[in-house]
């Protein structure tokens, strides 16, 4: 008698017969793909296990009418009386209860999450069914027990390798876990339904072919280079990164003023760093998607099929099948990402976002630009950048010109579990800071003297090159108007698309040593590569000053560069920007030596960490511990956790399609076509964000209408200026509301 077939998925062929998955082959194909993958931080019986019983459900009477019906394989199977949806995740994680007690809730957390996304244990804030109320329902179980389930599938010893990480880091481990499932899932289930989607993912550069074309490119860049004083510094700090690069793994700071040139020395490190200890992948997370196209592009020229962009902001022109592919999971040897997608993607629950986790296991991730790291979600941050190094290989490189004082703190008003064991890459980071000092800062003589807007611009136009940086969307405004005609305007109220043309405009025009003045929020700091003689700052955080005057005679060519700090009429917006001019105000007033040097750099984190209300601010250490005795064990609140980790605080803030260049055409084909992944993509660089109240009274006088649920578009070209970006009627605006 033949046995009976199980199916795990159904394919309709082009001629318009079936082929089947079958269900005993796709869990030990999964199984061995998550014990692969898991393999990598030796947890590999774990992985096996998780793909083996993930599915299990699949096995019950319904599931396989359902599956017979739905595809159209079999439309004499009887769905009356079932659900809509069959549940065949819960039943694998009941047995690996039933079958290892406490260490079975392990597997059934990865089991029964492997579609919906990792559970909370009990009904928390997050929305979903919790775990512990799942696995009150025996029927699942009963129900698949009852069919010919192989014996072999059944019976397996439970796994002895270690719980990694300790209380501390169990729910990273179980994400890892994760990770390996939900990927090993993916891909054999496109295996079978799209073999030549999968084919497309065969990806044979790996950085042992990257560092040598590197080596090239950089050969040629200094040999064609002036013989400055500029770079023969940063032939020099590259020299460090390639000399530092051969030490064991773990963390690293660079510290390298702005234009020591520390994006491609940071590279050079990490890939020498790579090779040398067999790391799999570099990943190079920035804070900001003005810097990441910038930075994506200069990685491009020297790897034209090697970089994967991965961020909201990215141009589909610039993908391939390959690149999206890799995208997904990261599988390719060098990553360009964003801080947020690094940091949210670790704490996440949802498959999409957990399934690139296992590849960052033995890599080497470059933190751009570090002190941008949010105080608010420090603690979980540095706790979890410990774990990695410590027990998935993971080498940091903490690459910034302020470096922010992330050891461990302890005092009265705050503590922090910090990193320890940081090792400078370069010698002598003060001697350098001091040979590439290239201008004079001054401050006001009076820190709670603010001055008005009109005199601010009479003296900012007095410099036919000159760039103004304010606090927010608001100052920006008020100071361009008062600035003369053809004066430039940067802020997020402008497109994604408009800042980069803005931005790549402005460079050509310093490099034909044009006369240009430019009024920015802070978007314009941080790694965007402008050089203006003369710089303004609004009263800010020392960082940003710091990073301010890093856009000032960034490539030596004046003999010294001028930086003027002014105290605005505006109040610094309040929160974090706010704590940070105040604790600048605290550590300069009565200090005759203003001088940017990195003691006053690490001084000012020290404060303004301990000022932070909060390095915790939501409790996701607490959410995430397994802490308890007996069976109150191993309960963790993972969705809870990730429904709060979000490094970007999106609540109160609307997205709007803006009407520039070539959107209105796009903005049409989505009427008609509907939310096409690539159309949503391409759209997303003509997307502006603005606060709730701003944007119910744009939808109430028609300026903006709902062009798909859930997402609006500007009605008229008269909402958006092609210098301004968002107009509106800026009568009491309140400048928390229009940071950026």
């Amino acid at each position: 008698m033949q046995a009976k077939q199980y199916l795990a998925h159904v394919r309709k062929k082009n001629d318009g017969s079936f082929e089947i998955h079958d269900l005993e082959k796709h869990l030990r194909e999964v199984a061995r793909g998550a014990e692969k993958f898991a393999e990598t931080f030796g947890s590999s019986d774990w992985g096996y296990l998780a793909g083996l019983w993930h599915d299990l459900g699949k096995y019950s009477a319904e599931f396989q009418r359902r599956i017979k019906s739905v595809s159209g394989y079999d439309l004499d199977a009887h769905l009356e009386g079932q659900p809509s949806r069959i549940d065949h995740s819960t039943a694998g994680a009941l047995y690996a209860i039933d079958q290892f007690g406490l260490h079975g809730r392990i597997l059934a957390y990865l089991i029964a999450g492997h579609h919906a996304g990792l559970p909370d244990w009990h009904t928390g804030e997050a929305s979903g069914g919790a775990l512990k109320m799942r696995l009150g329902d025996k029927s699942h179980l009963e129900r698949t027990l009852s069919q010919a389930i192989p014996p072999e599938i059944l019976s397996q010893p439970k796994p002895s390798s270690a719980l990694l990480g300790g209380s501390m880091g169990f729910s990273l481990w179980i994400r890892m876990l994760f990770s390996c499932l939900v990927d090993a899932d993916f891909l054999d289930t496109e295996a079978f339904m799209n073999a030549d989607k999968a084919g497309q993912r065969n990806n044979t550069l790996t950085l042992s072919h990257l560092l040598p074309r590197f080596n090239a490119y950089m050969e040629e860049k200094f040999s064609h280079a002036p013989s400055t004083q500029v770079n023969r510094i940063r032939t020099e700090v590259l020299r460090q990164c390639r000399g530092k690069a051969h030490e064991a793994p773990g963390l690293f700071s660079l510290t390298v003023p702005t234009g020591g040139g520390k994006t491609l020395s940071g590279l050079a490190f990490a890939l020498e760093h790579a090779t040398r200890h067999n790391k799999r992948r570099v990943i190079y997370a920035i804070p900001y998607t003005s810097i990441i196209e910038q930075t994506a592009n200069v990685f491009r020229d020297i790897f034209p099929n090697a970089v994967i962009e991965h961020h909201s902001n990215l141009d589909p022109d610039k993908e391939t099948v390959k690149s999206r592919l890799a995208a997904e999971n990261w599988d390719a040897p060098l990553i360009v990402t964003t801080n947020v997608q690094f940091f949210e993607s670790l704490f996440a629950t949802k498959t999409s976002r957990c399934r690139k986790l296992h590849n960052i296991v033995n890599s080497v991730v470059v933190l751009d630009e570090a002190q941008l790291l949010p105080p608010e979600f420090l603690q979980p941050i540095l706790d979890v950048m410990n774990l990695l190094v410590r027990y998935y290989g993971v080498t940091f490189v903490l690459s910034t010109a302020t470096q922010p004082a992330l050891g461990t703190l302890k005092t009265f008003q705050q503590s922090l579990r910090g990193l320890d064991n940081v090792r400078e890459i370069i010698d002598d980071p003060d001697a350098l800071h001091q040979n590439l000092e290239r201008v004079t800062v001054t401050w006001p003589r009076d820190f709670h003297l603010a001055q008005d807007w009109d005199d601010i611009a009479q003296q900012v136009q007095q410099h036919p090159c000159v760039l103004a940086v304010v606090n927010s969307r608001a100052d920006a405004r008020k100071l361009h108007r008062c600035m003369p005609e053809g004066t430039i305007h940067l802020s997020a109220l402008m497109c994604g698309e408009h800042r980069s043309r803005v931005i790549k405009n402005v460079r050509r025009r310093l490099l034909a040593g044009e006369a240009v003045q430019v009024v920015s929020t802070q978007l314009v700091e941080a790694g965007v590569d402008v050089d203006f003689p003369v710089v303004y700052r609004a009263l800010a955080g020392l960082d940003s000053i710091a990073q301010a005057a890093g856009r000032c005679n960034r490539e030596g060519k004046r003999e010294c560069g001028e930086v003027t700090v002014f105290v605005p009429p505006s109040l610094v917006p309040s929160g974090t920007l706010r704590r940070a001019a105040d604790t600048t105000i605290s550590l300069l007033i009565g200090d005759s030596d203003h001088t940017l040097t990195r003691d006053l750099f690490s001084r000012y984190f020290e404060h303004f960490y301990v000022r932070a209300p909060s390095l915790d601010k939501h409790g996701i250490v607490e959410f995430l511990k397994p802490d308890g005795g007996g069976n109150d064990q191993l309960k963790v609140q993972f969705r809870t956790a990730a429904q709060h980790f979000r490094l970007i605080d999106e609540s109160g803030q609307r997205s709007i399609f803006v009407r520039y260049e070539e959107s209105p055409v796009l903005i049409g084909r989505l009427q008609k076509e509907g939310p096409e992944r690539w159309l949503m993509r391409k759209l997303q660089r003509y997307t502006v964000s603005l606060p709730e109240w701003q944007f119910q009274k744009l939808l109430n006088n028609g300026d903006i209408f709902e062009i798909y649920p859930g997402v609006f578009a500007q009605k008229s070209d008269v909402l958006y200026d092609q210098e301004l970006g968002v107009v509106m009627d800026e009568t009491n605006l309140d400048p928390n509301n229009l940071i950026g």
